[in-house]
């Protein structure tokens, strides 16, 4: 779940990875993880994914993906309620980041020489795997563009995860909700219960046990 295009360059003399996740909050479905690092072509009109229509992101993901350096990390709904959802969104940044960062030492003989990520916390003495220099920049998937595209792969990436998922069990409307507890999604949970791919250690689903 990488990519490093052949004749990739990246932009600048300093190798600066974005990273962001999508779906900390949902009730069913993973957590996703992207890492980028932005080309010398970067696609105009980059933004933070909540703030672009869904057919403006549908645009802006395959551009990224055929012009950057990126890497996609999944954390399953199993991992999650083991680990907790924290230490799940850590374990997904860790891995992207980690595999983004093989492809660009195998490619460019390069190493990231920082890594920014959205938010408030990075994974750094969170997690042992991490081994690079980050910074953690609240908003910042608004205003650094190599976050902003990490945001529209891994928003991307895990609604086309929700949309097989919701083929395969049809009665919770995840194709509208992706996973976040609507009331459709309530009320479908409280008529057939939790499904494999259901967060068990998240409150409406863990309920369900006492009803």
């Amino acid at each position: 779940m990488l990519g490093v295009t052949p004749g990739f360059r990246h932009a600048g003399k300093t190798v600066v990875i974005g990273v962001d996740e999508a779906g900390r909050g949902p009730l069913a479905g993973p957590v996703v993880a992207a890492a980028v690092v932005l080309g010398e072509a970067i696609p105009a009109g980059l933004d933070d994914s909540k703030r672009l229509s869904a057919k403006r992101r549908a645009v802006l993901d395959p551009a990224i993906r055929a012009s950057c350096g990126w890497a996609v990390a999944v954390v399953e709904p199993e991992e999650i309620d083991r680990v907790n959802i924290f230490m799940a969104t850590m374990l997904a940044m860790t891995r992207a980041v980690a595999s983004l960062a093989d492809a660009l030492a195998g490619a460019l003989g390069a190493a990231p020489d920082i890594v920014l990520i959205d938010g408030n916390m990075t994974p750094q003495g969170r997690c042992a795997e991490w081994r690079w220099p980050a910074r953690a920049i609240v908003g910042g998937d608004g205003t650094e563009p190599c976050i902003s595209a990490a945001s529209i792969i891994a928003k991307e990436w895990r609604d086309r995860m929700m949309l097989e998922a919701a083929a395969a069990h049809p009665h919770y409307g995840w194709e509208r909700n992706k996973g976040y507890g609507t009331a459709e999604h309530m009320e479908a949970l409280r008529v057939h219960g939790a499904t494999p791919l259901h967060r068990r250690s998240f409150a409406p689903v863990a309920q369900l046990s006492l009803i």
